[in-house]
């Protein structure tokens, strides 16, 4: 945020830097060229000519004359090369002889007064304005009066330099302002992620801990109850409910500790660490640990993905938790498959209308429990999923199965060879 603000303040002060620069330049010019076209208008008016002879007495007198940095006079007869008169300071002073003559002319065809820039002999550059002199009803001299450049264009780069020199201050007083103010706005948002953290930390003790003493206990009670039993039958049925509770506790566990992570992940304080791994291997493992794993069948090659196992089983687990349970009646067979970048688990279901295929991922909705196929209930089985997808730069979605079913995919990127 600090930098967003610099920067845009920065990019602001250019602007208006630049437009001052602009401006400044254009005025300098502009009052230079009125001071010395001024000057050589009035000047030219102190002249004149009488019969032929032109009177340049005025000039030793003239206020306009004695203020003007340069000062020359041209003068020529019709169909004539002008001659220079009068210089002030000196003859070295003035322009080239080629550039007095193209000044000559330009005053000639413009009849009236003229603005040239010309380079100085000794460097630099010179403003100069010719005024035309009347000798009855054509021009016969023309008074010229230069200024350099040099003292105006000093003032414009002292000028570009405090501007640089304000603005960086400037910039450097909005980044410290900034900061600030980012700082007292960013703190109660970082408050609030560290109580959340906090929370989170809290609620996964609190509810890992009762999870882990129900196991031990469950545990205890099969084992007591094998032991003191001396029907066959009974410690068969006891053992089985022993059995379940365990595999609903492992299931409950793991199904906390996914929510956690989640709600780590989105809150910004836990990033998703990929890591190298067998992703054919991870599929197998998963599905050996689901409670009705007899119906659900695995097709696999060797593949590596850069993933997090935790994550991945997740989502792996909710496809295949998804497809027997919304997939046909229960114990209907499930295949999955694993490829190249690609997990896939096929039911034998009615299928999700295409229509709802894309509804079906969003949070709170899942498909109907009888199978047909209409999105109903709610749930987050499979919006986990493509959030699990979209960690990994993957994609998740569901299709028609060759043969009938719903066939649902989950696109992992393969990692560079």
């Amino acid at each position: 945020m600090t930098l967003l603000f610099a920067s845009t303040t920065a990019a602001c002060l250019v602007v208006l830097a630049v437009v001052a620069v602009r401006i400044d330049s254009e005025s300098r010019r502009s009052g230079l060229d009125h001071e010395v076209g001024s000057r050589a208008v009035g000047l030219s008016r102190a002249v004149w000519f009488d019969t032929g002879v032109l009177h340049l007495e005025p000039l030793g007198e003239d206020e306009l004359a004695q203020g003007a940095q340069l000062l020359a006079v041209l003068q020529a007869a019709p169909g004539k090369t002008p001659k220079v008169r009068n210089v002030v300071p000196g003859r070295s002073s003035l322009p080239e002889r080629d550039r007095l003559d193209e000044v000559w002319r330009s005053v000639l065809d413009e009849q009236g007064t003229v603005l040239v820039s010309a380079p100085a002999a000794g460097g630099g550059r010179l403003r100069w304005a010719a005024a035309p002199v009347w000798d009855g009803d054509r021009i016969g001299a023309a008074v010229l009066v230069g200024t350099e450049l040099a003292r105006s264009e000093r003032d414009h780069d002292l000028l570009v330099r405090w501007l640089a020199l304000g603005c960086t201050a400037l910039v450097c007083c909005a980044a410290a302002v900034g900061h600030l103010l980012s700082g007292r706005a960013m703190r109660p948002a970082l408050r609030g992620l560290a109580q959340q953290e906090q929370f989170l930390a809290e609620a996964a003790h609190e509810l890992r801990t009762p999870l882990a003493t129900l196991r031990l206990v469950v545990e205890r009670g099969g084992s007591s109850g094998s032991s003191g039993s001396s029907s066959t039958s009974s410690t068969s049925g006891s053992s089985g409910s022993s059995d379940e509770a365990l595999r609903l506790v492992d299931r409950l566990s793991r199904l906390v500790t996914g929510l956690l992570a989640r709600a780590r992940l989105e809150a910004g304080a836990q990033r998703v660490e990929l890591v190298p791994l067998r992703l054919d291997q991870l599929v197998e493992t998963t599905v050996e640990e689901l409670p009705d794993h007899e119906s659900v069948t695995v097709s696999s090659e060797p593949v590596v993905v850069l993933g997090d196992p935790d994550l991945l089983a997740q989502a792996v687990r909710n496809l295949v938790e998804n497809a027997q349970r919304h997939g046909g009646p229960a114990g209907s067979p499930v295949e999955v498959t694993v490829a190249p970048g690609l997990v896939t688990v096929r039911d034998h279901g009615a299928g999700v209308p295409p229509a709802d295929r894309e509804r079906v991922f969003a949070r709170g909705v899942t498909g109907a429990a009888t199978g047909t196929g209409a999105a109903s209930g709610t749930g987050a089985g499979l919006a986990i999923v493509r959030w699990v997808a979209g960690l990994h730069h993957g994609t998740a979605h569901l299709a028609d199965a060759p043969g009938g079913g719903l066939l649902a995919e989950l696109r992992l990127p393969m990692p560079p060879a």
